[in-house]
């Protein structure tokens, strides 16, 4: 009974977030429907039923200063080990001027938002991932920035 209020209580904190956040909304939905462990099913290849075509083997980001910014948060939050700094400080070297300040996608991905370059956004901080697809997500990021150097 007390896990299935926790339950009922995070459900609860979950659509609050949802609808503060209306972008996180489109994609993060389906979370809701796929119970406690549901998106941990599969694999996580779909990211939890992200829905939108959304899915881990999809998932890239729009621009290399999102990329930059992502890994930011991802090594900030031990998702990922410190490896990734280095992979990070390259692509932070590619920016215009390379600093950081003055990219708007670096700023979003510092924050946890991914912007992927068909303009979706997910949100990484909170916005409803489970910790273990954020952390696929991350790897994913990651890989991606390899491949930009």
């Amino acid at each position: 009974m007390i896990a299935c209020n926790r339950r009922t209580w995070a459900n609860g904190l979950l659509v609050a977030t949802l609808l503060y956040f209306p972008t996180a909304h489109a994609q993060l939905g389906n979370l809701l429907n796929q119970g406690g462990n549901g998106a941990a099913a599969g694999g996580l290849g779909s990211l939890g039923g992200l829905g939108s075509g959304l899915s881990l083997q999809s998932l890239t980001s729009g621009s290399t200063g999102n990329v930059a910014g992502v890994l930011e948060f991802c090594i900030k939050n031990n998702y990922l080990g410190g490896g990734a700094s280095s992979v990070k400080d390259g692509l932070m070297s590619k920016l215009p001027g390379g600093s950081s300040s003055s990219d708007s996608g670096y700023t979003d991905g510092a924050k946890g938002i991914l912007n992927s370059g068909d303009g979706k956004q997910v949100d990484l901080s909170g916005g409803g991932l489970k910790e273990q697809i954020t952390k696929q997500v991350c790897d994913k990021i990651l890989a991606q920035g390899k491949s930009l150097l």
